[in-house]
């Protein structure tokens, strides 16, 4: 079972030590599995992430650089791999290949090719209740738990796609629906000490920040002080709060029917949000907020209870070849990502020395792209185009990334080193991205 949220950064777990929230449903799947500290999205943006989730392929792979895309017809999903093996394969919640509700009065696709679709909230609503999680994320966790508690007569796979803290994208444009911070009578979360803009940032993102359509979260954003911005992770929190009981209730409704110790989890998000760092209030951009995600493995017997690891780069490229290894059902030759079971098993094995990340953020100018290389300790960007389009992170040292190291003298080795990884996947992946150096 893939259980993920949509827009929910790494740090937005009370099991990674944050006390401005509690998330008992997440940190349950923690402390009855593994919890991957450094796990990254494919793209920070809707659609191309989950390409990848169900594909195991990198975006410019599956033919979704932006939202609204289809992948290509000729790629084989997770739901047409298991069917194919004998399994039921069941879609909930948010799809986003290209439509975001196949079930909604609106959707022209209303079908997933490779899963059956699970109803679970209104389909002659429309707009604009089916794209708010505070709406919809509570009908989608009891369909799933109706679902669960109906006899299965063959092996199943289910995703279950919830929508929020996804609703932090309004905190900006409808502000009239949550509360401000005159509004909160508990204490505000402070501002992230990477709070303030980085100077010499590159010009492609201080360009992003004054867009007017897709990201324009970033604009709305531009004049607020403190108190709007702690208001803003209050309310952020909150959300992820309320996805985390929806969570729960399919974690109860596993309990209930005696599926908990036979049922593989794998918990995740798309992708992050800004969260205030580096005043960024949206994705679409390669910060860690961004780009990091929760990562959760859970499976009674087979995977050892309460482990963290620190050690491995993890990508949502894995997340279909650990789901695959799990059954027994044999990998296709060109997926992109691995199975997570090795490491699991024999976490001394060879693993990645780096993991990826593609950005693609205006469909209205697609030459905007940039690419993201991270390894052990550090992170190398590169945008397509704008002055100081290099960007290289010590993020042992330097985990906020406010010191760019890209461009000092005695640095240029190591980015040349990340460079040439980049351009080693790259050629691995059939990327077309042209490096501007």
């Amino acid at each position: 079972m893939l259980i993920f949220t949509d827009q929910q950064t790494y740090r937005a777990m009370s099991c990674t030590g944050n006390t401005w929230l509690k998330t008992p449903a997440m940190d349950r799947l923690a402390a009855e599995g593994v919890r991957f500290d450094n796990a990254y999205c494919t793209s920070p943006v809707c659609s191309p992430a989950r390409s990848t989730l169900v594909s195991g392929l990198m975006p410019h792979t599956t033919g979704v650089e932006w939202n609204g895309q289809a992948m290509h017809p000729h790629i084989k999903n997770m739901g047409h791999i298991f069917q194919h093996n004998g399994y039921r394969t069941v879609w909930a919640g948010k799809w986003h290949l290209p439509e975001s509700f196949p079930l909604r009065a609106g959707s022209r696709q209303k079908e997933i090719d490779g899963f059956e679709l699970l109803p679970f909230y209104d389909s002659t609503k429309n707009w604009p209740e089916w794209g708010y999680g505070d709406v919809t994320d509570k009908h989608l966790a009891g369909a799933v738990a109706g679902f669960l508690s109906r006899p299965q007569y063959k092996p199943w796979l289910m995703g279950v796609s919830f929508l929020n803290p996804h609703d932090c994208c309004y905190l900006t444009r409808r502000p009239e629906r949550y509360k401000q911070a005159d509004e909160i009578d508990q204490p505000l979360p402070p501002l992230p000490d990477n709070h303030a803009i980085n100077a010499n940032e590159p010009q492609f993102l201080a360009e992003k920040r004054l867009q007017d359509h897709y990201g324009d979260e970033l604009l709305l954003s531009k004049d607020w002080g403190e108190k709007k911005w702690r208001a803003y992770l209050w309310n952020y929190y909150r959300m992820t709060e309320r996805v985390d009981a929806a969570i729960n209730a399919v974690l109860t409704a596993l309990d209930d029917n005696g599926l908990t110790e036979n049922t593989l989890v794998i918990f995740t998000s798309d992708h992050g949000d800004g969260v205030a760092s580096h005043r960024w209030t949206a994705k679409l951009s390669l910060y860690e907020e961004s780009v990091r995600i929760p990562f959760i493995m859970r499976y009674p017997q087979h995977i050892l209870a309460s482990q963290t690891d620190r050690d491995h780069l993890i990508s949502q490229l894995d997340v279909l070849p650990t789901f695959c290894d799990y059954a027994g059902i044999p990998l296709p030759d060109s997926l992109h990502g691995k199975s997570i079971r090795l490491i699991i098993e024999q976490p001394h094995s060879n693993w990645r020395d780096a993991v990826m990340t593609e950005l693609a953020d205006d469909n209205k100018d697609t030459s905007r792209k940039g690419r993201m290389l991270r390894t052990t300790q550090y992170k190398y960007n590169i945008y397509s185009h704008g002055k100081n389009n290099e960007q290289l992170f010590d993020l042992t040292n330097d985990p906020g990334e406010t010191n760019n190291l890209a461009y000092l003298p005695d640095m240029q080795s190591t980015v040349e080193k990340h460079r040439h990884l980049l351009k080693q996947w790259m050629h691995h992946t059939n990327d077309t991205f042209e490096l501007p150096v």
